[in-house]
């Protein structure tokens, strides 16, 4: 249960690092209307309260592992929301992020 509340955690944070990533771009680069930045501000905020809910007390060990998840994500994000069309050798990486994540986060421990 442990892995599944881990990884659900990874996906709410990436969703809220990435979205308010995405909202301050659109405000910036696209010229939408400012409060977007705002919004994008709040949603960063809570990343940083997300990720201080990952079971693992070792704050070294969870922000290395999310950054995996935050290529991936980034990636799907691009997808799903921007047409991006990625490359295999982006799918590649992404895949390489994602098992770095899974020894990092849930290898044995002594």
């Amino acid at each position: 249960m442990t892995v599944l509340r881990s990884a659900a955690l990874f996906a709410l944070a990436a969703l809220a690092e990435i979205g308010g990533c995405w909202l301050i771009w659109q405000s910036v680069r696209e010229s939408r209307p400012w409060w977007l930045a705002g919004l994008g501000v709040v949603a960063l905020g809570g990343y940083g309260f997300v990720a201080a809910l990952q079971p693992d007390s070792q704050f070294g060990r969870v922000l290395a592992a999310y950054g995996g998840v935050f290529v991936a994500g980034s990636l799907l994000w691009g997808v799903l929301v921007d047409g991006f069309r990625p490359t295999r050798h982006d799918v590649l990486g992404a895949l390489i992020c994602l098992a770095g994540v899974a020894v990092i986060m849930y290898g044995p421990r002594r």
